[in-house]
């Protein structure tokens, strides 16, 4: 199988598991041996802010409008995983590709409340991780469909439309895909 970092995981209406239903998931890493890694974009976290993360740290909270916070996945949901734009240098960084890169080093809350951070950015706790073979084994059930993600989709779709935005901009009524879809 091709891998599909960089691509976006579509939650189709067969999704057995209601944890992820009508979620869009940005792949930040896929090797068929090695499992996948990726981050829920539309599932905000209305319980904890970003000046909490700022203060947790002792950071001066930045005199900005700030982002919402995302649930990446129930996998590690204590941790910060930041997905940004490639113009930034973090430290440390898996590079997506050449427009997104994921980090986990918080001198990016730091550069942000000193303007230096990264033009686009998104913040989550946690992450959403398959072993080897189990996201092989879910697209082969119809669960999810995989489309090519564009970086303005990724950082400018507000979650609550992103779902439908992303399948209809690639010619998908999701709300049909169970209607047309069949095994041969």
């Amino acid at each position: 199988m091709t891998s599909l970092t960089g691509y976006f995981l579509i939650a189709t209406p067969q999704m057995p598991d209601p944890r992820f239903a009508r979620k869009v998931i940005y792949m930040c890493s896929h090797e068929a041996e090695e499992g996948a890694m990726g981050v829920v974009l539309n599932q905000p976290v209305e319980d904890v802010s970003l000046a909490v993360l700022y203060e947790s740290m002792n950071i001066p909270v930045p005199d900005i409008l700030l982002p919402s916070i995302f649930l990446g996945g129930p996998v590690e949901i204590e941790a910060v995983f930041i997905l940004h734009s490639s113009d930034y240098q973090a430290r440390q960084y898996l590079e997506i590709n050449k427009e997104v890169r994921m980090s986990r080093d918080p001198q990016i809350l730091q550069d942000i409340a000193g303007n230096r951070g990264p033009q686009d950015y998104r913040f989550f706790l946690g992450y959403s991780g398959w072993g080897p073979g189990q996201l092989e084994y879910e697209l082969s059930q119809d669960g999810w469909l995989t489309l090519p993600a564009d970086y303005e989709d990724i950082f400018s779709i507000a979650p609550e439309r992103m779902w439908e935005e992303i399948t209809l901009k690639h010619g998908i009524d999701i709300s049909l895909f169970g209607e047309v879809t069949g095994k041969a």
